[in-house]
């Protein structure tokens, strides 16, 4: 890597008397001590003394040396401090192998408890569905590794194989475009990771301590923006990928897939600087104990949201010339969904900005941030190791100044970046290259019966790639604009319509799976969200919304935050069975966050909270104001004001939707069905409008 001036040639021309006493002066910085909070965990394996790092300075005596910016430099004696019983697990792990490597042998069909911790980082989860009585049926969510969320044809139907004979029968695509495969048997685990392995697909580090998948824009656009964010996205992940091979030794007896790396990749990696790595080691950057928790990156262009930029440990947004070509990339840091009901140390927190860097410096910039994090996030409770607790404690300016030792520059000022808007990439859409795309909305990212069926048969016959994004959709690539057609039809045919019959509160929707499946579910989210759904259009309808109105819902079934709901207009968290807790006052473009606003609304009890919030937002709005921003303006407690006063929605506000019934009569019939079937007149008419379309749809319209 190349710097203005470095950390160890500072060092060294100082010494030799080779800056000037002005310029020593001027570049003279503060020393650093070992920047760490009281609370965090240091041990022997995981201490980076510089001493054992890098020799380059030790001829220099510290009086003389002058750092543009200084060489992190730890005390050589501190106090061990408590650590989490997951840290003693990873130390004696010999790099995630034991005891996992034996668990895997026996006959039992569940691991214990220190091969449970393991296995993630291997991306896997122990489960048991949680609603049989009477013991445990044991099986693993496998959760792939998909960078962008490519999805080669290959792997495509080989992931669709795998569900159907070891899974339940269904394909999860998840909010960090992966795939999520549930049901696996212990006994079948080395059979279905290898057969991922040798189809060129991967599981490693899709969950654990350590980088978790690398989101960029799904859209397969050919434009130098698109195409630059998507490679420095798999750069990233390939810089922070596990070296030790323990995943290898286990799934595919220590055969190793082996890929071509870039070789800056591989110079980034091997770089030591500034005292980021462990020398001699298997894992250079991650050492025996990985990270202190799960880690998140986004990379995107200017505008484009659809990755939930500000959610991320790191956000980075690629900042172009006048021409269009890149130059370089904002860095945010901070941010971060998990937290715990009742305990408010602990919370949701949007990326904030770090500095801007040049393009060829990006990966040094990522990997001085992980460094960071890896030495100074705390290890005695994981409630509190996410780096946006480092941050929050430190302070941006702290945060900064310590990466910028690993990172041996001073960031830049970041850029000015136009608004940034959620993308969806849904219907059809010109590549560059003379190809098409299609987005398919998917309800919760959950592919199963006719769909996985007709998706599978296209997806074969035409030869296809695909792309997973991160609000749970997917993209077929590739299109050649004879095929349109065809596929248009045989979409429709299998159920995926196009955006515009899908209703709008469904396409912007979210939930994680949680019951049966999930140990943190403390109630419904997947299985719960349609009638939440169908409960707010009866809703909107009662109050007068207009059908095409929508807002940006999210239902998580515990405070972990999988659906991002802390992000949402109106997001349910699971606080008990069938109880949530609301936020509210996120936007569109998920640039907000959201505010807890009531505890332990019962299911039962949702249309007395949300008639009076939808009523009035559609009567005291601002032009073109968001249901978000709407509550943000007026402030909870006249929200809460409102809602207590509540006496339902005046006579005179009730309207019939003269697009759809011309006349009372039928109205009336309609809504007697519609009783029937437990939906409004509007959901039931919409519903048979869509089917009739679907049945006629030829391919003609877009």
């Amino acid at each position: 890597m190349t710097t203005s001036i470095g950390a160890a040639n500072a060092a060294t021309a100082a010494a030799a008397g080779l800056i000037g006493s002005k310029e020593a002066a001027k570049l003279q910085l503060p020393s650093f001590g070992g920047l760490r909070s009281t609370g965090n965990a240091v041990t022997s394996s995981n201490s980076l003394l510089l001493s054992k790092r890098i020799g380059v300075l030790h001829s220099v005596s510290a009086s003389s040396i002058v750092r543009a910016v200084s060489t992190p430099v730890k005390p050589e004696t501190q106090k061990e401090t408590k650590r989490s019983k997951v840290e003693i697990i990873k130390e004696h792990s010999n790099f995630i192998r034991y005891p996992l490597n034996e668990e895997l042998t026996t006959e039992a069909p569940n691991i214990n408890e220190s091969a449970v911790q393991l296995i993630k980082f291997h991306g896997s989860y122990q489960q048991y569905n949680r609603e049989e009585r009477g013991g445990r049926s044991y099986s693993f969510m496998l959760r792939t590794k998909n960078p962008c969320g490519k999805v080669s044809n290959r792997l495509y139907l080989v992931m669709d194989d795998l569900a159907d004979e070891f899974g339940i029968g269904t394909l999860r695509l998840t909010t960090r475009q992966t795939f999520q495969l549930h049901g696996v048997l212990k006994k079948d685990l080395k059979t279905v990771m290898s057969t991922i392995i040798n189809n060129m697909g991967s599981t490693l580090g899709a969950c654990g301590d350590l980088n978790r998948n690398v989101l960029a824009p799904a859209a397969p656009y050919v434009r130098k923006d698109y195409l630059f964010a998507q490679e420095t996205a798999d750069n990233i992940a390939a810089l922070l990928t596990p070296q030790s091979g323990f995943y290898y030794d286990m799934w595919v007896d220590g055969e190793k897939v082996l890929s071509a790396e870039p070789p800056e990749v591989v110079k980034a990696r091997n770089d030591n600087s500034h005292g980021t790595n462990f020398p001699d080691s298997p894992e250079p950057i991650y050492g025996t104990q990985f990270l202190p928790r799960k880690f998140k990156i986004a990379v995107t262009v200017p505008t484009d949201n659809s990755v939930d930029l500000f959610t991320n440990d790191i956000g980075i947004a690629v900042v172009t010339d006048d021409d269009g070509e890149p130059k370089g990339f904002n860095i945010y840091v901070g941010g971060g969904m998990g937290r715990t009901h009742r305990l408010e140390s602990t919370f949701p927190r949007l990326a904030e900005p770090l500095g801007y860097v040049p393009k060829e410096d990006i990966l040094y910039a990522v990997k001085a941030i992980v460094v960071t994090q890896r030495e100074n996030g705390r290890r005695d409770d994981r409630k509190y190791s996410r780096m946006k607790y480092l941050i929050s404690s430190w302070g941006i300016e702290k945060f900064r100044s310590v990466v910028e030792q690993y990172y041996g520059k001073k960031f830049e000022q970041i850029h000015d970046l136009p608004e940034w808007e959620f993308k969806s990439y849904l219907g059809w859409h010109e590549q560059g290259d003379g190809a098409l795309f299609c987005g398919l909305h998917v309800d919760n990212g959950r592919v199963k019966g006719s769909m996985k069926t007709t998706l599978r048969e296209i997806i074969q016959k035409y030869n296809l790639d695909v792309r997973i994004t991160p609000n749970q959709n997917i993209i077929l690539c590739g299109i050649k604009r004879a095929w349109k057609r065809p596929i248009t039809t045989a979409l429709a045919q299998g159920g995926l319509l196009q955006p515009r019959y899908v209703d709008p509160l469904n396409l912007t929707s979210m939930a994680c799976p949680a019951f049966p499946l999930c140990p943190l579910a403390i109630t419904e989210a997947e299985r719960g969200i349609p009638d939440i759904l169908k409960r707010v259009r009866a809703v909107f309808e009662k109050v007068g919304l207009k059908y095409n109105e929508s807002v940006v819902i999210r239902i998580t079934g515990c405070p972990n935050g999988c659906a991002r709901p802390y992000m949402a207009e109106l997001g349910f968290v699971g606080d008990g069975p069938n109880s949530y807790q609301l936020w509210l006052g996120g936007n569109s473009n998920q640039t907000s966050l959201a505010k807890a606003f009531m505890d332990k609304v019962k299911l039962h009890d949702l249309e007395k909270v949300l008639e009076p919030l939808f009523f009035h937002w559609k009567r005291k709005r601002l032009s073109k104001e968001s249901f978000g921003d709407f509550t943000i303006r007026l402030g909870f407690e006249k929200l809460k004001e409102l809602i207590d006063k509540w006496e339902g929605v005046p006579e005179s506000s009730s309207r019939y939707n003269l697009k759809l019934f011309s006349d009372r009569d039928t109205y009336e019939g309609m809504d007697q069905l519609a009783k029937l079937q437990g939906k409004s007149a509007h959901q039931l008419a919409m519903e048979v409008i869509r089917n009739y379309v679907s049945s006629q749809q030829n391919g003609k319209s877009d």
